[in-house]
């Protein structure tokens, strides 16, 4: 039986240094039956000789020169545009980071074998840490709605980036824009969305590698601490969804509160305008808006236990602080 169709995108703006690792691991998957469309978003090092050169020589590469430079985001969705009409899956791989050698055969078989899964998550090595929580190891399938609660009420950690995930192809197809395109998680949101009505699956194995350098969305998302916005963001939109009222409301109150303690850490230790103006816009949009006094109340807290114990408190925030900026951690 032929092997179902997928699609793989990139897209890239001045990603040279990595692009041809990326493509490689593309061309050295295991599953053979894909096309790749590499979206360049006016570049100005070598990004589209590289792509160019790579499709010269394989046909199943195609690449797409953006005409003016987009966002993030919109180059995300304008890329998702490019699969084919035949394909039934689809992957995006970042240009910095790469696939595992059996990526595609592995997530295409489990959704093979589980006609009701739309996407499928796995490990990721991210750096030298491997992050997704995962489920039991028995388990490879869960209900879509079941996902999304324990994802909310056990803080488990499935999705990953979309550099982790693979898509459905008539799930890309039918929402446009596939990704929301004012969320930098717009690829968790997007599982939120698309579990309403599909299961998930997960490959307990290490599938992709996510590298951490200076400019990614990663890296600006860990700069930004954007974590608990995102996350409450994610409830406002989708918790009743998935939880009891009285569970919706308990998680609301939870982040927001652990929002402003996070907040009131980094009053203490000292943050540009960038980082506030980013809270107080995302604060201002939710129900309860932006709160100065009880930011400084926070803040206060802080300083109160820095001047109980000084070494301590300051240590802790410290090695947190340099872990959060290093690893990605955003608590």
């Amino acid at each position: 039986m032929q092997q179902p169709h997928v699609s793989i995108v990139t897209p890239v703006y001045n990603g040279a240094k990595y692009l041809e690792e990326c493509i490689d691991s593309v061309r050295h998957q295991t599953y053979q039956n894909w096309d790749y469309t590499i979206v360049d978003n006016c570049s100005t090092d070598q990004t589209a000789d590289i792509a160019r050169q790579y499709a010269a020589r394989d046909a199943r590469i195609h690449v797409s020169l953006n005409t003016e430079f987009l966002p993030a985001m919109p180059n995300h969705n304008r890329a998702l545009r490019q699969i084919a009409a035949h394909s039934k899956y689809c992957k995006v791989v970042f240009a910095d980071d790469w696939l595992f050698p059996e990526c595609l055969e592995r997530m295409v078989g489990l959704a093979e074998a589980h006609p009701t899964v739309g996407l499928v998550s796995a490990y990721c090595l991210e750096g030298d840490h491997v992050i997704c929580t995962g489920l039991p190891y028995a388990s490879s399938v869960l209900d879509g709605r079941e996902t999304c609660r324990r994802h909310l009420l056990d803080r488990l950690y499935l999705f990953g980036s979309a550099n982790t995930v693979l898509y459905r192809a008539d799930l890309v197809r039918h929402q446009d824009p596939f990704y929301n395109e004012r969320n930098i998680h717009a690829d968790t949101e997007v599982c939120f969305r698309l579990l309403r009505d599909c299961d998930f699956g997960f490959v307990h194995q290490i599938m992709t590698f996510t590298r951490l350098r200076p400019g990614s969305l990663n890296t600006i998302s860990t700069d930004l601490g954007t974590y608990f916005s995102s996350m409450l963001h994610i409830l406002e939109t989708y918790g009743r969804d998935y939880l009891a009222t009285e569970e919706w409301e308990r998680l609301s109150h939870q982040y927001l509160c652990e929002y402003y303690r996070f907040l009131g850490k980094h009053a203490v230790l000292g943050r540009d305008e960038k980082f506030w103006a980013y809270h107080r816009n995302n604060l201002g949009q939710m129900k309860d808006g932006y709160s100065r006094s009880r930011l400084t109340r926070a803040a206060l807290a802080n300083l109160w236990r820095v001047a109980v114990s000084p070494k301590e408190v300051l240590g802790n925030a410290l090695r947190r602080n340099n872990k959060w900026r290093s690893t990605g951690a955003t608590s």
